[in-house]
């Protein structure tokens, strides 16, 4: 069971659900023969302190083997100190591992507007959690999408359906070799 942990995202928010990156999951792992099934506890709109608050829910529910942990952009559209996201998302990674499932952690980006020094800030504490954690880290998610408008729909922060392939393939590069 692999379990994905996101916000709108990963929940396929603006877009048909069944062509978001986390359906596109579960028909590769199926097409490429592996048994694993993907549960989607995405929420459009949460945090890392929301998924803090829900993972031990989550794992009791779903008992994984592996969980994808796409959660941080609404965190830095609000506003939320870094160190608090950083505090979350190492507890999320501390209870994933606790229950002997493997974490993995996926960055997200900001858009330009909050400025370079905020933004990579922010992008540094994905990495700073992978690396204190051994977690293993998508640094970008939205990789070769985010920065072409014309992939992205009117919000200009939610990929179109037709690039969702692309976020998948972001994610498969790290996960397919923790399956193996």
């Amino acid at each position: 069971m692999i379990v994905v942990l996101g916000d709108s995202l990963s929940a396929g928010y603006g877009i048909d659900h069944t062509l978001g990156w986390v359906s596109l999951l579960q028909k590769r792992l199926s097409d490429e023969g592996y048994p694993h099934q993907v549960i989607n506890a995405s929420i459009s709109g949460d945090t890392t302190r929301g998924g803090a608050a829900r993972i031990s829910a989550v794992l009791e529910r779903n008992n994984p083997s592996l969980v994808v942990v796409e959660l941080g952009g609404n965190d830095g559209l609000r506003g939320i100190g870094l160190g608090e996201m950083e505090k979350n998302l190492t507890q999320i990674v501390i209870s994933i591992k606790e229950s002997q499932a493997i974490p993995l952690l996926v960055g997200v980006r900001l858009p330009p507007n909050y400025g370079v020094t905020y933004t990579e800030q922010f992008q540094s504490v994905f990495k700073s959690v992978a690396d204190q954690s051994g977690a293993s880290l998508v640094p970008k998610l939205m990789e070769g999408v985010a920065s072409d408008l014309d992939l992205m729909q009117t919000d200009g922060i939610h990929p179109l359906a037709e690039v969702q392939s692309r976020l998948l393939n972001n994610v498969w590069s790290v996960l397919g070799p923790l399956l193996e």
